[in-house]
């Protein structure tokens, strides 16, 4: 029974994707316990080809990479000749402007990293008013940590960025 609502569900998920069109052969096999399997390739009896339109096939395998230490190494992707070419002086100006981005995202970021340091008062922030359940003060306290951290990550994700322009 359950053999039979996987067929089913896998029968309509590929009629379902009867708007992508691939052509190719889907097999319904059987082995002698009655498991069914769905598959590209028949197999010795039990094997019958299903008519499904808008079926969608598996790629052809590629043969496998040869190994560094003994097969041909692969060729080397060549430059399309229509692929536009940039003169250094142009990109030397894209990677001015890009590092004086980054240098003011990181310059804001420090000024948050500081003004969430400063309100977290070393973990230890006052309580407001509405905070009359602890529980409420550990969970803005945590928040509050949570921030700190994030805005730490960040300068760090910012100053790496940064020191990787040419």
């Amino acid at each position: 029974m359950q053999n039979r609502i996987r067929v089913a569900l896998v029968l309509l998920g590929l009629a379902a994707c009867a708007s992508a069109r691939a052509d190719g052969q889907i097999y319904l096999c059987v082995d002698a316990d009655g498991h069914k399997e769905l598959t590209d390739v028949s197999k010795k009896g039990g094997c019958k080809l299903l008519d499904l339109p808008g079926a969608i096939t598996a790629p052809p395998r590629r043969a496998p990479a040869s190994s560094p230490r003994g097969g041909a190494a692969a060729p080397a992707m060549a430059t399309p000749a229509e692929f536009p070419k940039i003169d250094s002086a142009a990109q030397k100006a894209r990677d001015g402007d890009r590092r004086q981005i980054l240098q003011d995202e990181l310059k804001n970021e420090e000024q948050k990293l500081a003004e969430l340091k400063k309100e977290f008062n070393g973990g230890e922030p006052e309580r407001n008013g509405n905070e009359r359940n602890y529980a409420k003060y550990q969970e803005r306290v945590a928040q509050m940590k949570d921030g700190v951290s994030r805005a730490e990550r960040n300068v760090e994700a910012l100053k790496r960025e940064i020191a990787n322009i040419r």
